[in-house]
């Protein structure tokens, strides 16, 4: 079977949902994720217990929004992230999120049929913080084939 990509990408609201500075951005949510779901090489993404999204998550604790879905390819990813309606979003996130100053972005390779759990993507992200990008966690600047 043919490796699967995970994605975890995590962010800091720079308010809650109903602060005005955020309702572009969930304006825009239910729009971005239907582009995801019907992009091609689009295997699943984390939701909460609405099915709607995972923006009410906060499995890390404090703040912290997360992000997480499996992809059949780097490529796929890649061209929906920066191809699609979807890049008009992201070149606004700092408007939606407070800088970081660390990677908010990790990626790893899973087996076909695998659903991260929220306890390995934040083991990837905290590899990838500790020691750079490797095989087990990198980025798109940063890549490694699948195994």
């Amino acid at each position: 079977m043919t490796p699967q990509l995970a994605q975890l990408n995590v962010g800091v609201p720079v308010g809650p949902r109903d602060d005005p500075r955020m309702a572009d951005f969930y304006a825009e949510l239910d729009r971005i994720n239907a582009l995801a779901d019907a992009w091609p090489g689009f295997v699943w993404r984390l939701v909460d217990d609405s099915g709607a999204d995972a923006t009410s998550l906060r499995p890390f604790g404090g703040d912290l929004m997360v992000n997480m879905s499996v992809w059949r390819s780097l490529e796929a990813l890649r061209e929906y992230t920066f191809r699609s309606g979807h890049l008009d979003v992201l070149r606004r996130r700092r408007e939606w999120f407070v800088p970081l100053g660390e990677p908010h972005l990790v990626m790893w390779w899973v087996p076909d049929g695998h659903r991260p759990t929220l306890t390995e993507a934040r083991e990837r992200l905290d590899l990838l913080r500790a020691a750079g990008p490797s095989e087990k966690a990198f980025t798109f600047r940063d890549t490694f084939p699948a195994p």
